[in-house]
C-alpha cells in the first residue's frame, strides 16, 4: 500500500469511529448561535479558519480569534475551539474568558479527558492521532505528530459546511456571491 492510501486509510478509520449524530449537535449549534468565534492552534489553526471562511461564505456572522476584527463574544454567541492533544494554554485561557463572557463553548479534541475539556459546555470527539499520543505505543498513524487529526478537521468541516447548507437551506450561488472578488 502506498504512504497516500495509508494516510486515507487512516483518515477514513477516524471517521468510521466518529459519532455522526454529536456533529449534527454540533451543527446546530452553529446555526443557531447569534456569533461564531473560532480558536485552533498551530495547524489547527489554519483548518479552522477555512472553516470560518466557509461560514462567512454562507453569511452566518463567523470570526476566527485573533484577528483585529474580532467582535467580544457573550450570550448567546458560540466560541468553538479545536484542541486536538486536550491541552494548550491558549486554549485553556481563551475558554475560561468566553465563558465568563456568556458564550457557548464547543471544543473539538482526540482527548476529552484533557484539562481544557472542563471549559468546555459541549465536546466533539474526533478520534485521531495528535501530538499527545504520537510516541510509543500510542503511535496509530504513518503521519507525523498531530497530523491525522488536523487532515481529519479539515474532512469533518466540509461536510459539517454541507450539513449547515441543508440545515440553513443556503445555495451554492448564495456562497459564491459572498465570496471576494479581490482574488
Amino acid at each position: 500500500m502506498s504512504l497516500y492510501q495509508t494516510a486515507l486509510s487512516e483518515l477514513g478509520t477516524v471517521f468510521a469511529r466518529l459519532d455522526d449524530a454529536q456533529v449534527d449537535l454540533v451543527v446546530e449549534e452553529i446555526a443557531k448561535a447569534r456569533r461564531v468565534v473560532v480558536f485552533g492552534g498551530g495547524r489547527e489553526r489554519l483548518q479552522i479558519m477555512g472553516f470560518a471562511m466557509r461560514m462567512f461564505h454562507m453569511g452566518l456572522n463567523a470570526a476566527v480569534e485573533g484577528d483585529m476584527t474580532t467582535p467580544a463574544v457573550g450570550k448567546g454567541d458560540l466560541f468553538l475551539v479545536t484542541c486536538g492533544p486536550g491541552y494548550i494554554s491558549t486554549a485553556q485561557a481563551l475558554m475560561g474568558v468566553a465563558r465568563e463572557a456568556g458564550a457557548k463553548v464547543l471544543m473539538i479534541t482526540a482527548q476529552p479527558d484533557g484539562r481544557c475539556a472542563a471549559l468546555a459546555d459541549q465536546i466533539l470527539l474526533l478520534p485521531a492521532q495528535t501530538m499527545a499520543d504520537d510516541q510509543g505505543e500510542k503511535k496509530s498513524s504513518v503521519l507525523p505528530m498531530g497530523s491525522l487529526f488536523e487532515g481529519a478537521l479539515f474532512v469533518l468541516f466540509e461536510v459539517m459546511v454541507l450539513k449547515l447548507k441543508t440545515r440553513l437551506n443556503i445555495s451554492a450561488d448564495a456562497m459564491r456571491a459572498n465570496h471576494t472578488n479581490l482574488e
